[in-house]
């Protein structure tokens, strides 16, 4: 049988935690849940959004005019950033067109109008981007502070115990020392899948943005000559691109 005295280990540790090192395990536990969540299901909204995206561009590239891409966009919806900002950008220039410079928010020429549209539409798709990447900074920030603080707690009261028993050998504090170290390893096992999956998302939000950074300025380059995409290359190779922060064009096929 053991003795209690000398028992050790995650239950034994839980069973003489008072009131604050279950509720600091209880947090733990709760930032280990959400953050492994937030993962998955960025994780899969990553993957779709991949998969829909080289979809779009594979058939925008491919297609004849934009009005064949307004088409496809309206029939299967814009599942992905990239068809996204197009149905906004073709929306606005329609719009402009149809009913002009009707209110302060639509002054200026129909290229003014689509570049700011676009400029919104970007910062729109930023900000969903980044959406619960807060909180898992957050949790890899703060979580081995809190298992620290677990870890110092639990140490307290294990000297506090072997102070008031009078056994201050080496086999009695090295025990109770040992568990509460517990508490730092959860801090740390919570911490490192949201600092490691922070890391990967921000990396694949900023290349993305990249691309559609890009794609944004072919985007208003179509738009603004008002030609098939399969006529802009030779348009372009003779001078006719319009000016402006626009920074080539690329041509289908």
């Amino acid at each position: 049988m053991t003795d209690p005295q000398t028992a050790t280990g995650f239950a034994h540790f839980l069973a003489q935690s008072d009131a604050v090192g279950k509720g600091l395990l209880l947090i733990l536990v709760a930032m280990s849940v959400l953050s492994w969540a937030l993962i998955a299901i960025k994780g899969i909204t990553h993957m779709l959004r991949k998969r829909h995206s080289e979809h779009f561009l594979r058939f925008f590239w491919d297609a004849r005019s934009l009005e064949e891409v307004g088409n496809e966009i309206t029939t299967h919806g814009a599942r992905d950033p990239f068809s996204h900002l197009t149905a906004h950008a073709m929306h606005a220039q329609s719009h402009h067109a149809k009913y002009g410079a009707a209110k302060l928010s639509e002054a200026g020429t129909a290229q003014d109008f689509v570049t700011r549209t676009i400029k919104k539409v970007l910062d729109e798709e930023t900000t969903r981007l980044e959406n619960g990447l807060t909180a898992l900074a957050t949790v890899g920030a703060t979580a081995p502070f809190v298992g620290l603080f677990g870890t110092v707690w639990g140490v307290y009261h294990a000297l506090l115990a072997i102070g008031m028993s009078g056994a201050g050998t080496l086999d009695k504090v090295a025990g109770p020392v040992g568990e509460a170290l517990i508490m730092t390893g959860i801090g740390l096992a919570v911490a490192i899948p949201a600092v490691v999956a922070y890391n990967a998302f921000t990396r694949s939000n900023r290349v993305l943005n990249a691309r559609l950074d890009a794609f944004a300025f072919e985007l208003l380059t179509f738009l603004s000559m008002g030609q098939s995409m399969k006529a802009a290359a030779p348009a372009a190779d003779a001078g006719a691109a319009p000016s402006g922060n626009v920074r080539g064009l690329r041509t289908a096929g």
